[in-house]
């Protein structure tokens, strides 16, 4: 069977109403910012944010299967002098429309550059939030495991007492770790904290996500065949990876030269354009 890749050109919010029901096992995607990519795609205020998403993340939710998983790439801004809330309030609404927010993981961008402003410094990281319909989901855990490191090998020569029991931890956060279990392994689930860099030399768009981003995310919550769908899929990351791993995959973007480039970078036997659905209708004979 072929891996399938869908481009839609439309807005997500009416795109998203073309596909089933319980259809797509995991959504990776990086909506624009508030305030952000005002050229391409008009820049929503922080406080009509929450509002202007909602819609989606409805569409988002009827079009995710039960096992599977929403992560969403998004950044709150500093408005005069102080945090914006979007974020917190985005996340709190979204609750009650059905999401369980399950996880919270953090972008560390190994190669951002520093910059100051009179009361905060430059940011280095971003929000990853993982949202499900059920707390059962498909994880495949394994799929993400990193090499133990060096620190094992110091950490597990000298074994005290209670590095080989499972006692009460000091800091009173319930039980410590018997640190003996990690003798003789190789290898370490990881953290919720991914260290990536930047794509710098990208000039087809504004915000493009690292490559590693997508990919470790499909590792880990997908298998061949799955579906995965970006309904802000920009210059086409997330689609481009998720074919070479064998998924098929769907992107939405309003922008059609985004969607056009996507097309040319994967192989055109595997690709399918999909215009606004207005504009097949104005054409039909």
């Amino acid at each position: 069977m072929e891996i399938t890749t869908d481009v839609h050109l439309g807005d997500s919010k009416e795109q998203l109403k073309l596909l089933p029901n319980d259809s797509v096992d995991l959504i990776v995607t990086s909506p624009p910012y508030a305030d952000q990519r005002k050229n391409v795609y008009g820049g929503i205020h922080p406080d009509e944010y929450v509002n202007w998403f909602l819609p989606i993340s409805e569409q988002l939710l009827r079009v995710l299967k039960p096992s599977g998983t929403f992560v969403l790439n998004i950044k709150e801004k500093a408005v005069n002098g102080e945090r914006s809330i979007y974020v917190m309030e985005l996340i709190l609404e979204m609750r009650k429309q059905g999401w369980l927010w399950t996880e919270e993981f953090i972008w560390h961008k190994k190669n951002c550059y520093p910059g100051k402003w009179p009361n905060r410094f430059r940011d280095a990281w971003e929000r990853l939030l993982q949202f499900n319909k059920n707390k059962k989901f498909a994880m495949y855990q394994e799929e993400v495991m990193v090499p133990m490191g060096d620190w094992a090998n110091a950490r597990l020569k000298n074994l005290s007492a209670t590095d080989k029991i499972r006692d009460i931890s000091k800091v009173g956060s319930g039980f410590g770790k018997n640190i003996s279990n990690w003798r003789d392994r190789d290898q370490a689930y990881p953290t919720n904290v991914l260290h990536l860099a930047t794509e710098c030399n990208n000039k087809n768009h504004s915000a493009t996500f690292p490559v590693g981003l997508p990919e470790w995310f499909i590792k880990l919550f997908t298998k061949e065949r799955d579906l995965v769908l970006d309904p802000f899929m920009g210059s086409g990351t997330t689609l481009i990876v998720a074919n070479k791993m064998r998924r098929n995959s769907i992107g939405i973007d309003l922008v059609p030269e985004y969607c056009e480039m996507v097309r040319k970078k994967i192989n055109p036997v595997e690709v399918y354009l999909f215009e606004p659905k207005e504009k097949h209708e104005k054409t039909s004979p």
